[in-house]
């Protein structure tokens, strides 16, 4: 027997994980209100005929590939990557990489827009003594999770910047993930740094590090916190989107029982 986790975020109209700019927006047709639609189909018939006057039940979402638990393609973060191949597209991403065995590091004790060094990530591993290993899958557990919905929820949680994302590619490691609204530190906190030294180098820098060694990165998980440290088994296909930077995932974590 096996022990399911959801460890996906829900999308929807109201809950904030989004900027004001870019939130999806989801219509709700009722079978009520459909039923006009589905005898347009079927030349003579009314509504009257219809199983208690009823339609379908349908949604029209406007949103972006970056709305809800998605996962980024080598191509979101530049045109090239592995030092100069064209980047990967999600559709062209192998389907290997995204069911595999998870780890999970644990840095909810360390401050929103904290950038996490290749240090940390080691002395986590030893903490939980685990060794990585080629295509193992790694999330990593903020502050972020637990502000999901609230207003602060996109200035939450630490960032892996460059070194960290290298550090784990190193391993063979090609997803990772974060409970947070992006694997880098919360923009925000970037802008600041930015100020202070006019280092444009820093903005966006684990995204960026796709341009030596690529890699997917899933944004938004949630519930990492119900998660052992390893012996789970992560679940995260992408929706299949032509050239596309990104797709949603629902993904899950797979517990023996």
């Amino acid at each position: 027997m096996t022990r399911l986790i959801d460890i996906s975020i829900a999308l929807d109209n109201d809950t904030l994980s989004d900027p004001p700019f870019m939130r999806p927006s989801i219509g709700y047709t009722t079978h009520e209100a459909s039923a006009v639609d589905l005898i347009a189909s079927f030349p003579g018939m009314t509504v009257d005929q219809l199983p208690d006057r009823m339609g379908w039940a349908v949604e029209t979402v406007t949103l972006s590939t970056h709305n809800g638990t998605h996962i980024d393609a080598p191509w979101h973060y530049h045109p090239t990557m592995d030092g100069g191949a064209r980047a990967i597209a999600i559709d062209e991403v192998p389907l290997e990489w995204f069911m595999q065995p998870g780890v999970k590091l644990d840095f909810r004790h360390l401050p929103d827009g904290h950038v996490v060094t290749p240090a940390e990530i080691d002395a986590e591993l030893a903490r939980i003594g685990h060794t990585l290993k080629p295509l193992e899958i790694v999330v990593v557990n903020t502050r972020a999770g637990e502000r999901y919905g609230e207003a602060d929820y996109i200035h939450s949680g630490c960032g892996m910047g460059r070194d960290a994302t290298l550090h784990l590619t190193s391993f063979g490691v090609r997803v990772v993930g974060t409970d947070g609204w992006s694997w880098d530190a919360p923009f925000s906190h970037t802008a600041r740094r930015y100020a202070e030294t006019g280092d444009a180098s820093l903005i966006w820098e684990g995204h960026k590090a796709g341009r030596e060694a690529g890699y997917c990165q899933i944004e938004k998980l949630h519930n990492l916190e119900s998660l052992p440290a390893d012996g789970f088994t992560v679940v995260c296909f992408p929706a299949k989107i032509r050239n596309a930077s990104a797709g949603w995932t629902r993904a899950v974590a797979i517990l023996p029982d």
